[in-house]
């Protein structure tokens, strides 16, 4: 009687035959990862960044209600967010909020301006600097166009680019 013959099945012969990647298969997917990240990372970046727009408006808005809050109580508003309980209010980038009175000033000197130099409120200003931490008063310089502010007396609150 004969031995049996080990017949090799299809696929160890397979297995044997191609046993790796070849360096074109190799190229192509890197190629591939390194597409969707270019196209994938920019969006998240940018995602990112409208949520830290979206909660220093938030804040702004929730702080805003604080202030009208204390002005009910009152009779006026405060000269500083201390005065109201409310510093130590971070932005998302790190910095604080800036406050500022307006209510029964004289003169528009030192306020906030919109593109057209009229003050933005008239009974305080509320912003945040922003992403680069920097600001002036006229909201037509590209210093200020990144800021989050409160513009009408609170009817808009965001970016100053959208203002």
């Amino acid at each position: 009687m004969k031995a049996p013959v080990a017949r090799a099945s299809r696929f160890s012969r397979w297995c044997n035959e191609s046993s790796g990647f070849s360096l074109l298969e190799m190229m192509i997917v890197t190629a591939l990862i390194a597409t969707l990240s270019a196209i994938v990372v920019p969006s998240l970046i940018d995602a990112r960044e409208r949520g830290r727009v979206t909660e220093a408006s938030m804040v702004i808005t929730a702080i805003s209600l604080d202030l009208q809050r204390y002005r009910d109580l009152n009779g006026r508003y405060p000269t500083s967010l201390a005065e109201a309980g409310l510093d130590g209010q971070i932005d998302p980038w790190g910095g604080a909020y800036r406050y500022l009175v307006i209510e029964g000033r004289n003169g528009v000197g030192g306020l906030r301006k919109d593109r057209f130099l009229v003050p933005l409120n008239s009974d305080y200003d509320l912003y945040s600097m922003g992403p680069d931490g920097q600001t002036l008063a006229p909201l037509n310089t590209p210093v200020s166009a990144d800021d989050i502010i409160r513009a009408n007396n609170g009817i808009y609150v965001g970016p100053a680019s959208e203002f």
